[in-house]
């Protein structure tokens, strides 16, 4: 399952066989939830589907709501997953308030919903997840710009409105799901450059006054902790705060949209082809790169982005290739080997993970090598702190498959922040030094050789 791209081929497909269809985005999250603010999922009028903004325990009910949910505007719905605690009304006897501002009339509600408690959800997960619903119509400028940046490679940040508490508010005549481009009015200055969508309350020109733009600058400057998504509240006042009078504050869904990311392997055989599909399966873009003609052909890797022969002397293509990406060097050649690192060493900077195929002393001996042979060996040192080898965890099992998992979860885990040795609590690295060359190595006596 590859979510953003099967999103975004759904869609393409939706908008040329002129049918109907529902993005479903979680906004929010409290406590638990099997998916963060961002994931998507889209539900067509035919009945396809695809995408997952839980663990499949909303999924039917959604597929079932989403165009009675958005016959009007688009929506934002809360979910709770806690324990059972059966319904109740709200003083009116034909409505079931599952939730604040979510109420589903019994006249909507299927049989299955009373058998199955599918609108109280009683997972015992203990959250809560705000899921704005809308029509492709008005989602397609987002899923567009998620392919621009997929093409681009330059990321981009959105302010996606998810309630907006009151109609007082100058400069905010706006409807949920309405989008502001940040990236590109900060770019232009041009208020024509503020809105990926627009959807405004009325038909005439919404006016955004000074600080409406003050918060747009606010969102702008907003450091993302760990996360892609984070959900904002503004107070009447257009002032970040944690907590705010609810007449008077409007909520926003702040998302930074990366490319997607990318791995670069170095080498062609076999025991590539289970990585390039793990990796496909993450939605990664993958490259595979070797000097053998007969090993780096389309027809052997056909998942893969891009399958490319490139000569040991090409060090510019190397470079090019391998900026901001994950790099795995395993073409069980040491020429090749030591040609890849040679160049990849002396940059560091240039990528985001470096692991080397093969037993510790295999790989150290490759390092000698380089060393050995460099006008600089002290230019190596950053590069070899930041290889792992021998390349992925120690998680156990046989044959490519296996290895593939364990290259992977390890380069997820350095991508996305967490510790080598997190999966390795017994682990102990110790760094070494060659008196020979004066360049130090990492050593994880736990893994595999």
């Amino acid at each position: 399952m590859n979510q953003t791209a099967d999103i975004l081929d759904l869609a393409e497909q939706a908008i040329q066989q002129n049918i109907d269809a529902v993005l479903a985005t979680v906004v929010r999250t409290e406590g638990s939830a099997y998916r963060q603010p961002g994931a998507m999922m889209l539900i067509c009028a035919d009945g396809r589907s695809v995408g997952m903004i839980s663990g499949g325990c909303l999924e039917p009910h959604i597929i079932k709501r989403a165009f009675w949910l958005t016959r009007y505007s688009a929506s934002v719905q809360i979910y709770q997953t806690g324990d059972d605690i059966g319904y109740h009304n709200n003083g009116d006897p034909d409505s079931t308030v599952v939730e604040e501002g979510t109420t589903v009339k019994d006249e909507d509600r299927s049989e299955d919903d009373f058998l199955e408690g599918e609108l109280n959800f009683g997972l015992g997960c203990n959250g809560r997840i705000h899921v704005l619903f809308e029509r492709l119509s008005t989602a397609i400028s987002l899923l567009d710009l998620i392919r621009q940046v997929r093409h681009t490679q330059q990321p981009v940040t959105i302010a996606t409105l998810i309630r907006s508490g009151s109609s007082e508010y100058k400069g905010i005549d706006l409807q949920v799901g309405t989008r502001i481009y940040l990236n590109q009015y900060l770019k232009t200055g041009n208020l024509a450059d503020l809105y990926l969508n627009r959807n405004t309350i009325s038909d005439s020109n919404t006016f955004i006054d000074d600080m409406l733009l003050n918060t747009i600058q606010k969102l702008s400057n907003h450091k993302f902790h760990k996360k892609n998504a984070e959900y904002i509240k503004l107070t009447s006042d257009l002032e970040l705060q944690a907590t705010c009078d609810r007449k008077h504050e409007s909520e926003w869904l702040l998302q930074r949209i990366y490319p997607q990311n990318r791995l670069l392997i170095c080498g062609a055989g076999n025991d590539v082809l289970p990585l390039v599909t793990m990796a496909k399966l993450q939605d990664w873009h993958v490259t595979v790169i070797d000097s053998r003609p007969q090993y780096a052909t389309r027809l052997r890797f056909s998942q893969a982005d891009s399958v490319l022969c490139v000569a040991l002397d090409d060090s510019e293509t190397l470079l090019n290739l391998s900026a901001g990406a994950a790099v795995a060097v395993m073409s069980h050649s040491l020429a090749q080997d030591r040609a890849r690192l040679a160049v990849l060493l002396e940059h560091s900077a240039q990528y985001r993970y470096l692991g080397q195929l093969g037993p510790r002393y295999r790989t150290e001996r490759l390092i000698k090598e380089i060393s050995e042979t460099s006008a600089n060996p002290h230019i190596l040192a950053d590069g070899i702190c930041k290889l792992h080898y021998p390349i992925g965890y120690k998680l156990g099992g046989d044959g490519p498959e296996a290895l593939a998992l364990s290259i992977m979860a390890q380069m997820s885990a350095v991508i996305h922040g967490h510790a080598p040795q997190t999966l390795l609590p017994n682990s102990q690295y110790t760094i070494q030094t060659s008196k020979q060359s004066g360049f130090n190595t990492y050593k994880n006596d736990y893994a595999h050789d």
